[in-house]
């Protein structure tokens, strides 16, 4: 499938995001407004299709250099199952801004092995928190 992925919000379908979001563990109770402020607070990568139609999103927060956390990664209906998730992920563990960071951390209650394959480890005894750790401290 071909595709493509910008970090432009200009042309996120906010309504589909938020009900894409909304509709997750994680989002279920989030009004429009605090969707839009995880937007104008984050860095967001929409994929697209050939015809620019939105397929997938997730977003980000990072300092560049010690910490960036992925949040609502989602690939929207019928598009799921095919790899694009992996893509999206893959996508924006390799930003310049990511690459070099200590650590790279997320939340999941139901993805662990899909994680697992990108490089993350679960953290602890926690049952939600992973993440890719680049700096060992002793």
């Amino acid at each position: 499938m071909k595709f493509h992925i910008s970090t432009d919000k200009d042309k996120l379908d906010i309504q589909t995001v938020h009900k894409e979001v909304t509709s997750t563990y994680w989002g279920k109770g989030r009004s429009m407004e605090e969707t839009m402020m995880t937007i104008e607070k984050s860095t967001c990568f929409g994929m697209y299709d050939k015809n620019d139609q939105q397929i997938a999103y997730a977003r980000m927060i990072t300092d560049g250099l010690i910490f960036t956390y992925i949040m609502d990664v989602i690939v929207f209906d019928p598009y799921k199952g095919k790899g694009l998730g992996k893509r999206l992920v893959e996508h924006i563990l390799n930003q310049q801004g990511v690459k070099k960071v200590n650590t790279v951390a997320l939340k999941t209650m139901d993805a662990h092995s899909f994680y697992e394959n990108l490089g993350f480890k679960r953290v602890g005894d926690s049952k939600m928190w992973m993440s890719i750790e680049r700096v060992k401290y002793d």
